[in-house]
């Protein structure tokens, strides 16, 4: 089922409660003040509406808190990304374009990740694909560097790609 629409369905059905409870509230004031009995509930109404402001502010004080954790993380990421991509220049210029080549192919696969998630689809295929990815561009830079005499350059360039793969584990949890 489309999340989307589950979730419209979902508020649309409290709107129409909201309202409903809304019209019996005011047909038992109505009621209530027909027969003399004023003022009783003002009490009981400060309480309530005090309770559900509160409700309100935690929701509001989880989802900022989470939709922060987000974002940070995909700064995470795409810093882990870039500062992989620039220590490509490391590798010995034969090895660069065929590691270039699939670092392109990764971040398209990234965005297509979040391009399903954010359309509501699972993006299982994309993360299949990143994966992979991932498994091959940290197979040819660990041979570039064997085959490189720099140990320099494989002790920069390493620990950037395990940070760019470990950033997406901890995005998908």
């Amino acid at each position: 089922m489309n999340f989307t629409a589950l979730i419209l369905g979902i508020a649309a059905s409290l709107f129409l409660a909201t309202l409903a409870m809304l019209e019996i509230g005011h047909r038992w004031g109505k009621r209530h003040a027909a027969e003399g009995i004023e003022g009783a509930g003002s009490a009981v109404e400060g309480a309530v509406f005090a309770l559900l402001g509160l409700l309100i502010a935690f929701t509001f004080s989880g989802a900022i808190s989470r939709f922060d954790s987000r974002r940070e993380l995909v700064a995470q990421e795409s810093n882990a990304i870039g500062t992989a991509w620039l220590r490509i220049d490391l590798l010995p210029p034969k090895d660069q374009p065929g590691v270039r080549d699939l670092f392109r192919r990764y971040l398209d696969s990234r965005l297509a990740t979040y391009r399903k998630i954010s359309e509501g689809q699972r993006p299982d295929a994309e993360v299949s694909e990143s994966g992979q990815l991932q498994n091959e561009i940290w197979r040819v830079s660990v041979a570039a560097c064997r085959a490189d005499d720099s140990i320099t350059s494989c002790m920069l360039l390493l620990p950037a790609l395990n940070e760019m793969i470990d950033i997406t584990t901890t995005r998908a949890m």
